[in-house]
């Protein structure tokens, strides 16, 4: 039984009043100055200071909260504010800070003085927030913000203390504590430890490192993201292959010394994903490597974000680059079918039949995940696991094995089962793989809660896997036979008052296009067909396109408010009601 997916209205009536649809290609566009990025006296700084009742959030509490707010080297404005802790404050600190717990009685708590901060702070509009020793003032803010269930705004933090370190030397200053660097570059306001004092001989710290460090190309605030990094010299120059690289979708390529392809990859934002290579942000020893190595950077710009998807795909199959582990040789992934002889059993397979996708699961992503799904229907099913090819009537020679003994095996290579009792047992299995999965999950479920009763968790552990691997490759499986042969559709996807559309051919992505406001859609859905490419008939699963562009593009269609506008003939996308789908996959272990 099936559950069939209702189909949109008519394009006609789905998106009157959009527009004509773009080309699916696009120019490169010459970067503006603008893009390079954003001008650090265009930034809005909130430079904070606290004062704790002690040095780690749960423990202690707030007391104190001064900020300041600059742009451009100008004060925008200044926040402080005594907290109620709700404890008394420890002598140390009373003497360290001169606030008392009589000073602190009458001030407000803490979930009346955090939103007041958050509010004149504007963390949540792009500005960015400062601290010295950062780490220390950004944990008791979020500490607090959870305890109070306020989400926290996530800012980008810039610390004065790594600023210091990269700098300064040794012979500049004994150590980097606030009052050292105050000293050095003798601030107007003198630290304290009273937070407003202290915030405000941070400002002139900030102003002051930024002027140290503009030799080094500070100039702007992806810059300041990266100057503390820990990255090496030689690659930190580097980074000037990424100055010619747009904004906006797309896909990148990192070429070698003899012009090879090293990596492909793909991004939202091009410019802000290829500059992230070059700062510590990238932790992957084998990606240091590639860049280390290349010596130019090229991009192919996209319209949206599903093109330049499909593209790196396309690319990575095309150029094998040695440094992409995902998604190398995807025509090649493995699948999980019945064997066809007189005793069936599961078998994991690199090609499969477009006549036998209805009754197999896949594609996985490793032979190791295919054959924990194998081991999990084997133990529903009691199918053989043996890879001899069975005749009909046993051999007299033939001598069971060590499945057969402990019940995990019907044993047809002795006698021990007919055609007809095993044939029940490949019944059950084929009904699975074709999409009925209840039986085979709840077995699974059953078996985790025994082993879990009885405290056996790495045997639960390795079930649980075991049912995960059901449910990839079964949903997987699904999709493909519900959207993967379909010969046409069109679907659209409202974004900014625009409709993305795409048109897809037996799973594969044919052309792309924007409907805008104000014109006819059917001739707009005609230029799109036009423009679409020719897609021939496949006649094995992945022929037409890897079985990862189609999982793509059905995700692309199962999100954002997309609709079907058009499929062809008789078509019907429908999903089977007892399939994959239906269950959530458990957690790794």
């Amino acid at each position: 039984m099936l559950a069939h997916m209702p189909l949109a209205p008519a394009a006609a009536s789905l998106l009157r009043g959009a527009a004509s649809v773009s080309s699916v290609a696009t120019g490169v566009v010459q970067p503006t100055l603008e893009s390079l990025g954003t001008p650090l006296r265009e930034v809005t700084f909130v430079v904070v200071d606290l004062e704790t009742t002690g040095q780690a959030p749960g423990a202690a509490a707030i007391t104190e909260i001064g900020a300041v707010k600059v742009r451009g080297g100008e004060v925008l404005g200044e926040f402080q504010t005594l907290v109620n802790p709700g404890v008394p404050i420890p002598p140390m600190i009373t003497v360290l800070t001169g606030i008392t717990t009589a000073m602190v009685l009458p001030a407000p708590r803490i979930d009346e003085a955090l939103p007041r901060f958050l509010e004149f702070a504007g963390l949540d509009r792009g500005a960015v927030l400062v601290a010295h020793n950062a780490r220390f003032d950004v944990s008791f803010l979020k500490a607090a913000a959870a305890d109070l269930s306020y989400p926290w705004p996530a800012p980008h933090v810039v610390d004065t203390l790594a600023l210091a370190r990269r700098a300064l030397t040794r012979d500049d200053v004994p150590n980097f504590k606030l009052s050292s660097l105050a000293q050095l570059f003798r601030t107007d306001v003198a630290p304290d430890h009273r937070a407003l004092s202290d915030a405000r001989a941070t400002v002139e710290v900030l102003h002051r490192l930024l002027e140290r460090l503009a030799p080094l190309g500070l100039q702007y605030l992806e810059d300041l993201r990266t100057i503390v990094d820990p990255v090496p010299a030689a690659r930190r120059r580097k980074s000037s292959l990424a100055d010619a690289v747009p904004h906006g979708p797309g896909v990148y390529q990192f070429i070698g010394p003899g012009d090879e392809v090293l990596y492909i990859g793909t991004a939202s934002d091009l410019r802000t994903r290829v500059r992230s290579y070059f700062t510590a942000a990238e932790k992957r020893s084998r990606i240091g490597e590639m860049v280390d190595l290349a010596v130019e950077i090229r991009t192919v710009p996209c319209q949206s974000v599903l093109e330049a998807q499909v593209r790196e795909l396309r690319l990575i199959e095309h150029c094998d680059p040695p440094y992409n582990r995902r998604s190398r040789r995807p025509r090649r992934r493995p699948w999980v079918r019945l064997t066809a002889e007189p005793f069936p059993r599961l078998t994991v397979v690199r090609d499969l039949a477009l006549t036998d996708l209805d009754v197999a699961w896949g594609p996985f992503t490793t032979h190791e995940q295919a054959r924990a799904a194998v081991e999990a229907l084997q133990a529903v099913t009691s199918l053989r696991s043996c890879t001899a090819r069975l005749p009909r009537t046993p051999s007299p020679r033939a001598r069971s094995c060590m499945a057969h003994e402990v019940g995990a095996c019907l044993a047809p290579c002795v006698g021990a089962t007919d055609a007809t009792r095993y044939g029940a047992d490949v019944e059950r299995a084929r009904r699975a793989l074709a999409g009925d999965l209840a039986e085979t999950v709840e077995h699974l479920r059953g078996r985790i809660a025994v082993l879990a009763d009885a405290q056996r968790y790495e045997d639960a552990l390795t079930v649980r896997e075991r049912l995960r691997a059901v449910l990839v490759g079964g949903a997987r499986a699904e999709r493909l036979r519900a959207w993967g042969r379909v010969p046409e559709f069109i679907a659209a996807r409202p974004v900014a008052r625009r409709w993305e559309l795409i048109l897809v051919r037996h799973g594969r992505l044919a052309a792309t296009g924007w409907l805008l406001p104000g014109t006819d859609p059917a001739a707009a859905l005609a230029d799109l067909r036009r423009a679409a490419e020719h897609v021939p008939l496949p006649n094995v699963v992945g022929g037409a396109t890897p079985a990862e562009e189609t999982d793509l593009v059905i995700g692309w269609c199962q999100e954002g408010g997309a609709r079907l506008v058009e499929v062809s003939g008789d078509a019907r996308i429908a999903l089977p009601v007892r399939g994959a789908h239906r269950w959530a996959l458990p957690p790794r272990g």
